[in-house]
């Protein structure tokens, strides 16, 4: 079962349950939020409440909702496996048209297959920005074995800055302090990629 097919029928379980329209507020804040599906089943009830519109009642609903679907096998995405930095690129290729300058982390399991990506933030890259603590704190959340992160750049051009080989060798450091091995940081243009760890800089 594919991916998209796996969304359409957990939104459905979701505006089911909360009597919510697909393109009401709450069940969009909640995809937006929570963009995979294992993010989504991973959700605590304060989390929950914290969303606009969600109170007590609302937020075990859904994490009754979500006990449901963990139980149902048609709601659990089949795993995309990074094997290479190919394999990243292919995976993220959806960088590449965007207009602004993006960074995710890929969270993988022990077989190196993706178990969430997360946007950690948007904008011109920047070591005060991107905080090892965003990054590893969906990892460690999200019990991971390693990760990749990746970034695009809207020239086109995946030439890496002094910034960008900054930035991996910090989260690489910090990898190592936590137990979660940074595998890549893999930087996206039009068409083409760069790996840092094929660079030398991993």
């Amino acid at each position: 079962m594919n991916n998209l097919f796996d969304k359409i029928t957990f939104k459905s379980l979701l505006t089911t349950t909360l009597r919510e329209k697909d393109d009401s507020y709450i069940v969009s804040e909640l995809f937006n939020r929570y963009p995979s599906i294992q993010e989504m089943l991973d959700v605590t009830e304060d989390e929950l409440i914290a969303i606009k519109g969600i109170g007590k009642v609302k937020a075990k609903q859904i994490v009754s909702a979500l006990k449901l679907a963990r139980l149902n096998p048609t709601c659990a995405e089949d795993r995309f496996t990074i094997r290479s930095p190919e394999d990243a690129y292919d995976y993220l290729s959806d960088m590449q048209y965007l207009q602004h300058e993006e960074f995710v982390c890929l969270g993988l399991n022990t077989k190196n297959q993706v178990i969430f990506r997360k946007s950690i933030f948007t904008g011109s890259l920047n070591a005060s920005i991107v905080h090892p603590r965003e990054c590893f704190k969906a990892l460690i959340k999200g019990s991971c074995a390693s990760t990749i992160v990746a970034h695009n750049h809207p020239s086109g051009q995946p030439d890496p800055s002094q910034e960008d080989i900054h930035v991996t060798k910090r989260l690489a450091e910090t990898g190592k302090i936590i137990g979660i091995e940074v595998l890549d940081h893999v930087i996206i243009g039009q068409g083409k990629f760069i790996s840092l760890k094929e660079k030398g800089y991993l």
